[in-house]
């Protein structure tokens, strides 16, 4: 009787330490936080003024950071470096198609236009066996080829029907911020609950193994890649009503959504995706752009700065992640009680079983 006490005390010892776990998210969100405070402290204004703003672009970095985080859960060496080129052609494309056969038509053309990007690289790493930095390079300066052909046909801006739903309200956040809300909840999902999902995570654990228990890699990882051209393509054919289509609209998003799906979380190594993180890491990084305006630093300084935060993250999640290092810390804060009461217990279980079985 004694010892099922102690076992059920042990247990719940281990619940409560379990409770305690630093999220992945976390230290983005503690960013979000420390910027959001500096801004306030720098500028006039409401005190959810600088989150409002951030909202403004916060949902198409999301999108775009949400399919470079399924390409880097494959693992070591999947990146995507053409969703800037990608972005800026989907933008043309939508305004394009749109002007012509309608809002709905030319979002859905700006997805098959990142799709048809995808698919070079898709064709490039599993069918030449490119690697995929080198081959989504390569597919970025075809893109950039169509970009500069459809910026010399450009007619117009975007369409009226589109940019009335991206400035349109609800309690101060935007619509589109909604409708990334449910795509990154339909991602969080897909990566929990399905077959495909589960299979982007395990090619991230360990590509051999996962062969070995029958997913099929190759199909996984090109589906990955497509599905990274086809968030891209939204985010620009969305994007499109917010900015003026032009051949350096996405520039600053291919390093932003690595730098994204770092900060938030997602392991640069593969295997470990964090869908809460895109949100965190991107208002995290908007915010930052904001405060660093407000303070007068360039362009270049910001991507300096955001390439050392990314440099930062990588070399401290390879030496153990947020999790295990908020653990050291609280451990040696607290004397490691939890650790020698554990061991109390576990020893009192060793001697009373010794006891009876004597």
């Amino acid at each position: 009787m004694t010892t099922s006490t102690d076992t059920a005390s042990l247990e719940r010892a281990a619940a409560q330490h379990r409770r305690f776990t630093w999220p992945a998210w976390g230290w983005s969100g503690l960013g979000v936080i420390i910027v959001w405070i500096c801004i306030l402290t720098v500028s006039t204004g409401s005190i959810f003024q600088p989150l409002t703003q951030a909202l403004t672009l916060v949902p198409y970095l999301v999108l775009a950071a949400a399919g470079q985080m399924l390409v880097i859960t494959l693992g070591p060496g999947n990146i995507d470096v053409s969703i800037g080129t990608v972005i800026s052609m989907a933008a043309y494309v939508s305004v394009a198609v749109g002007a012509q056969a309608g809002v709905t038509v030319g979002v859905l053309a700006a997805v098959a236009s990142g799709l048809a990007a995808a698919l070079i690289s898709v064709i490039a790493i599993l069918l030449l066996r490119v690697p995929p930095i080198i081959a989504t390079l390569a597919t970025s300066l075809v893109v950039a080829s169509v970009v500069l052909i459809l910026a010399d046909s450009n007619q117009g801006g975007s369409i009226d029907a589109l940019r009335r739903f991206v400035n349109f309200r609800v309690l101060g956040i935007p619509s589109v911020a909604f409708l990334v809300l449910l795509v990154t909840i339909i991602v969080a999902l897909v990566l929990r609950r399905t077959t495909f999902g589960r299979g982007v995570i395990a090619i991230g654990q360990s590509e051999k193994a996962a062969a070995k228990a029958g997913i099929r890699v190759k199909v996984v990882t090109g589906l990955t890649y497509l599905l990274c051209g086809g968030f891209a393509g939204l985010a620009g054919g969305i994007l499109a009503a917010l900015i003026a289509p032009s051949t350096v609209l996405g520039t600053s998003y291919m390093l932003d959504s690595i730098a994204v799906v770092v900060i938030g979380g997602t392991l640069i190594a593969g295997g470990r995706p964090v869908v809460t993180g895109l949100w965190t890491g991107a208002f995290f990084f908007v915010m930052l752009s904001s405060l660093l305006n407000l303070i007068g630093w360039s362009v270049g300084q910001q991507n300096v700065l955001k390439g050392l935060l990314v440099v930062l993250v990588v070399v401290i999640s390879s030496r153990g992640t947020g999790a295990s290092t908020l653990h050291r810390f609280t451990s040696r804060f607290t004397g490691g009680l939890f650790n020698r009461s554990t061991a109390s217990l576990t020893g009192n279980l060793t001697q009373k079983a010794g006891t009876h079985h004597g």
